[in-house]
């Protein structure tokens, strides 16, 4: 399978072209089909966080669950939504709020210490969408870890042996979106089996498009 970056290239080149011209900016999606993998084994089973080299039109909404100086440090890095503990106490129970959290950001982070309450209440919303925090110690830069996560995307393989990612937008240079697409190919090579031999079928498709099959 070639995944070079002219083949690459070429790929995402023609995958803009087959969408036309829209009044949205469509996201760019990176489909792999794989082959040889026991689902029912650990190796079927992918979940991964990937920071892109380059921010999307589209960057992640972060929610910060957090106490004292961390919930301030939080909204002075500017987190879509800072919840407290007292916030996370009210929303027990409320499946309809919780919901709504759950729907309208990409990325939760919490403080380590209020894990086990956050597992307990925003647990059962956030596990199916597989969106459970990531957990920082009081003592981390959560502005630079703001930062990080507004471009980092969730690799996920799970039931089926296919993975389909979000890696940008239409309006991003074809040099962006190659290099954010290598970047989840990189973390691919080391968690599946065999690497990127695992791979049977690469395709590339605007969210308006047809899909660009890479040539083999």
């Amino acid at each position: 399978m070639p995944l070079d970056k002219k083949s690459l290239l070429d790929a995402v080149k023609e995958a803009k072209e087959k969408s036309g011209q829209k009044k949205f900016n469509q996201t760019i999606d990176f489909i792999l089909n794989i082959k040889e993998i026991d689902m029912k084994a650990p190796e079927g089973k992918i979940q991964e966080i990937v920071e892109l080299p380059h921010t999307t039109a589209k960057p992640n909404k972060i929610c910060a669950v957090a106490s004292g100086e961390t919930a301030l440090k939080a909204r002075r890095a500017n987190a879509d939504k800072v919840i407290e503990r007292a916030d996370l106490d009210a929303l027990a129970g409320k499946k309809k709020d919780l919901r709504k959290i759950a729907s309208d950001y990409d990325v939760f982070i919490s403080e380590a210490s209020l894990m086990p309450l956050v597992g307990r209440i925003l647990g059962p919303v956030l596990g199916p969408r597989g969106k459970m925090p990531i957990p920082v110690p009081a003592s981390a830069d959560i502005a630079a870890l703001i930062v990080k996560h507004r471009k980092t995307i969730v690799v996920r393989m799970r039931n089926q042996p296919i993975i389909q990612c979000s890696i940008g937008t239409a309006n991003q240079t074809d040099e962006e979106l190659v290099d954010n697409i290598q970047a989840v190919l990189r973390v691919l090579e080391g968690k599946l089996k065999r690497g990127l031999k695992n791979i049977d079928e690469v395709f590339i498709k605007a969210s308006m498009g047809t899909p660009v099959k890479l040539k083999p």
